[in-house]
């Protein structure tokens, strides 16, 4: 049988999107949780179990350059902000919240916006904290981490959305969800345990947004990671104790210098 000819078309209608910019203060402090880069080595080669010589030798852990590795960084001198967020964690923000909102699907609103560049500046002076966190493994061996955090800190993102499936008021309608139920960084509200790395969507004009953009820019931030300061009193008790144990035992002297 022959096939028929068809003169049907198929039309279909550019995608039209929007940009919406956001100003974002936090709520509670966002901790920092980059991965290391010698953690990151460590995954690409590989690392050997090291002797009882070079375990007595060397510390576990050194607190200042976890606390300077912690934070994701932006290489551009030029950036208003050294300390930044990836961006796709905001998108996740916006994917978690159409979880707990009607009318929205997380896997429609991971396909129709999307936070633009490839990191987000957070404004904000970083300190250094300590805790004690629980390993992954099937003991929850205990360990300290030793991570930045922030106290105030604020942001501007840039979200784009395809129109008319979204439109300005869910967009913002859903970031300003997310903040409330699932933040960003480590310990957030998203993982139940913790509720830090909240935030709100404010006026560009609002004196504390305005305070900490002028206050928490890129030579605040360069300065704290230099010479760092404790975020609370038990981390200050224990640094102080790991500074004196060092001095004492002579071990890892060449690492923390």
């Amino acid at each position: 049988m022959a096939l028929k000819a068809s003169n049907d078309t198929i039309s279909i209608a550019p995608i039209d999107t929007g940009v919406v910019n956001l100003a974002i203060i936090g709520n509670t402090p966002l901790y920092h949780h980059a991965m290391a880069e010698k953690a990151r080595r460590t995954l690409l080669l590989g690392g050997g179990k090291k002797t009882s010589a070079e375990k007595a030798a060397n510390v576990k852990h050194d607190p200042i350059e976890e606390y300077r590795a912690s934070c994701y960084k932006i290489a551009d001198d030029t950036a208003p902000t050294l300390i930044a967020m990836p961006a796709p964690a905001f998108k996740g923000v916006m994917r978690t919240a159409a979880l707990d909102l009607p009318g929205t699907k997380r896997t429609e609103i991971g396909r129709l916006c999307w936070i633009q560049g490839y990191s987000v500046g957070i404004y904000g002076v970083p300190r250094l904290s300590m805790s004690v966190v629980r390993s992954a493994d099937m003991a929850r061996t205990p360990d300290i981490r030793t991570r930045a955090v922030m106290t105030e800190w604020a942001c501007v993102i840039s979200v784009s959305y395809v129109k008319p499936k979204l439109n300005q008021n869910s967009v913002v309608n859903l970031i300003a969800a997310g903040g409330i139920t699932c933040g960003i960084g480590d310990w957030r509200q998203e993982k139940g345990s913790g509720s830090h790395g909240q935030f709100q969507i404010v006026g560009p004009n609002d004196k504390d947004f305005e305070r900490i953009l002028k206050n928490g820019g890129r030579a605040a931030q360069q300065q704290a990671l230099a010479e760092p300061e404790c975020y609370d009193s038990e981390t200050e008790d224990l640094f102080a104790w790991y500074e004196a144990e060092i001095k004492r035992t002579g071990r890892g002297l060449k690492a923390v210098a």
